[in-house]
Parts: C-alpha cells; sequence; structure tokens
C-alpha cells in the first residue's frame, strides 16, 4: 500500500520505495553502520549492499496510513550494537516523519552482520 496524505489541494501518494531509498539514506549516516546488508535466504548469505541498492535492505509496509520499517544493516566493530541501534531508529524515524508529514509506528533493526572498518 502506498502513503497517502490529502491536502487542500489535491492528494500525496508516495511509493514504497520512495520511502526505503530515503530511510536507507538517513540509516548509513548513523555513526557504526558500515551499510545496509541484503540478506540471501537460500544459502544463509549476506552481503554489503552499494549505496545504488541501498533499499534493498529496507522493508516498508504501510498500513492505515502508518509506517512499519525493517533495516537490515551491517555495523562496525567495536561499537556498542544497541547504541548503534537506538541512534539508529532516532535518525530514521525523525528524518522520514520531517519527510513524508506521516507517522511510524515501528523500526525494527536486523543486524545481518559485523565488519572491521579501516
Amino acid at each position: 500500500m502506498k502513503g497517502h496524505i490529502s491536502t487542500s489541494v489535491g492528494e500525496i501518494l508516495i511509493e514504497n520505495e520512495v520511502l526505503a531509498q530515503y530511510a536507507g539514506s538517513a540509516a548509513v549516516e548513523c555513526f557504526g553502520v558500515v551499510g545496509m546488508a541484503s540478506v540471501n535466504m537460500k544459502d544463509g548469505l549476506v552481503k554489503l549492499l552499494r549505496k545504488d541498492s541501498i533499499s534493498h535492505g529496507v522493508n516498508v509496509v504501510i498500513e492505515n496510513n502508518k509506517i512499519h520499517i525493517d533495516l537490515h544493516i551491517i555495523v562496525a566493530y567495536g561499537v556498542s550494537i544497541s547504541a548503534v541501534a537506538e541512534n539508529l531508529i532516532s535518525n530514521v524515524k525523525y528524518k522520514v516523519e520531517e519527510f513524508t508529514g506521516m507517522e511510524i509506528e515501528k523500526i525494527n533493526v536486523l543486524v545481518e552482520g559485523v565488519r572491521v572498518v579501516d
């Protein structure tokens, strides 16, 4: 389902892919996040996504005009996962809500791997 906003001038529809792209961009800006992850369910392999395919590590569902986001991330070695996750949720929630004017009901952070950052 698409995001739907009614204004005095008309209707605004926002595609899930747009929200996924924006949420993924906000996520990789956060300290401790190396990048977004893509999980191959068949093989159980996790791969780091390039910047041009960042939205593949993000799942967006819109129900009753409220947004649910799943972020599949790879974190930097040596950082506190809970601190990174809290910062990530706060940052993505703020940026997506400001961008869309819609409410985020839930953000799930799924840590798919750890990488050493040079």
